[in-house]
């Protein structure tokens, strides 16, 4: 069991860095300064990838766990902790809490950075399209397109 608490605290803490970095993506998100989006974007990424790596870890101490209190392999942390007796059960259930709280503040900031970024899309596909609206654009396959017959005003001072 204490194999399996160590690893439930490393993922506890995980998962609190994955809303510190997705809150970070929403400040440059509603911030309009994608300068910094890729690296926050990175950022999520690796947390994102450390989590993968930690729940390996976590399914083969929870399948050892099982095991060693006659529960099949695979078990809940809920059904776990309903099968140890205490401190384990406080231990376990104090986890699966955690959890449960950290699961809904990320997906509630993930969907809204979502959001921001659809939004922000929606302004650069317009910003491209009223571009390509003007004068001077580009064509498909790259080529600048002028439209040589209207009239333009220069400016000799200059």
């Amino acid at each position: 069991m204490e194999d399996l608490s160590l690893i439930l605290w490393r993922e506890r803490e995980l998962l609190e860095t994955m809303l510190y970095k997705l809150e970070i993506e929403q400040l440059v998100l509603s911030s309009g300064r994608t300068r910094w989006l890729a690296t926050a974007a990175r950022e999520v990424e690796s947390v994102v990838e450390s989590l993968r790596e930690t729940e390996l870890l976590r399914a083969v101490a929870a399948d050892e766990a099982a095991a060693a209190v006659g529960l099949p392999a695979s078990p809940s942390l809920r059904a776990l902790a309903e099968a140890v007796e205490e401190p384990w059960h406080s231990i376990l259930m104090d986890h699966r809490q955690a959890f449960v709280t950290y699961t809904q503040e990320i997906l509630e900031i993930a969907s809204a950075n979502r959001e921001l970024l659809s939004a922000g899309q929606q302004s650069a596909r317009e910003t491209f399209l009223g571009l390509a609206e003007s004068d001077g654009s580009y064509a498909e396959d790259g080529r600048a397109v002028v439209d040589a017959g209207r009239p333009r005003l220069l400016d000799q001072s200059i």
